[in-house]
């Protein structure tokens, strides 16, 4: 979830479910076909507590997730006004989160934590035009540059250095300028998170209902980059892949959130969140390629 106020009326919601027991590299030719997975077919279903876990989620080395939610905020950091925290990733066993402040904000923040605890704290000024979103960090294979994502309908995904990663960011935490973008063929609406699946493949969760840019009810993506990242602006293909499932004892609005790809092991998952009551728990749904 995204907005502001919308998090925080998530977040008394589900302390109050909680409180009361309700609910349960050589560049490719343009566009080439990477050497990533095509289709999914989904392979199983697990849930994970909302108030730590609807926001996000990443695969670590050994297997195990790393979940986020808003209860996972440090209070040194929701103090300073991060009162938001999107879907994260892993990268050289480093945690990157994407944060965000209240309506006001001219800022957003990346909060890398190092293998050995140390967490460094990385601000970008907002750009003329840039919304105050920060949905995601997605990580290149590579491990050089990050994307990230703002809410609305949008025709680029915004790529940054990757903080302490990429050598030309501060070392001990700082300013981090955008990078050249990610232009997008056609737009999307309300992205809640991506992950890379290959160096020129990206996979992102999308909460738009409308079906009025895909076909698909909150739509999983799949954008494919004329070549890897290296700084510079670069063209991205969008197609929808399947719809983010929606089941339920409950009635009511789903919410798409986070997306991960454990390249180990080859699956994808994404997390749905259900309605009121049952928002207690988050679903995270699990899928296996269907082609090499």
């Amino acid at each position: 979830m995204t907005l502001w106020k919308a998090s925080t009326a998530l977040f008394g919601a589900v302390a109050l479910a909680v409180v009361t027991g309700g609910g349960a590299s050589a560049a490719p030719a343009p566009f080439a076909t990477p050497l990533s997975p095509g289709g999914w077919q989904e392979s199983g279903t697990s849930y994970v507590n909302s108030l730590t876990g609807s926001q996000g989620l990443a695969s670590r080395a050994d297997g195990g997730l790393l979940h986020r939610g808003l209860g996972s905020i440090p209070l040194a950091l929701r103090v300073k006004g991060w009162g938001h925290i999107g879907d994260p990733d892993i990268a050289d066993g480093h945690t990157f989160d994407a944060y965000q402040g209240g309506d006001a904000a001219k800022s957003k923040m990346f909060a890398v934590t190092t293998p050995g605890g140390q967490r460094y704290l990385y601000e970008h000024q907002l750009d003329a035009g840039e919304k105050l979103n920060n949905s995601f960090a997605a990580v290149s294979p590579d491990a050089r540059w990050l994307v990230s994502g703002e809410w609305g309908d949008q025709k680029r995904l915004q790529v940054f250095p990757a903080p302490l990663l990429n050598p030309s960011t501060p070392p001990a935490g700082g300013a981090l300028p955008q990078a050249g973008q990610i232009t997008l063929d056609r737009p999307v609406r309300d992205v809640q998170g991506c992950d890379f699946v290959s160096a020129t493949r990206l996979v992102c969760a999308s909460n738009d209902a409308s079906k009025e840019l895909f076909p698909e009810d909150r739509p999983v993506l799949q954008v494919d980059l004329e070549r890897a990242l290296d700084g510079r602006p670069v063209t991205g293909r969008v197609t929808s892949l399947f719809a983010s499932p929606r089941r339920s004892a409950c009635d009511g609005t789903f919410e798409t959130e986070g997306v991960d790809y454990d390249a180990v092991r080859r699956t994808l998952r994404v997390e749905v969140v259900p309605p009121l009551p049952c928002l207690v728990t988050t679903a995270v749904y699990a899928y296996k390629p269907t082609t090499a």
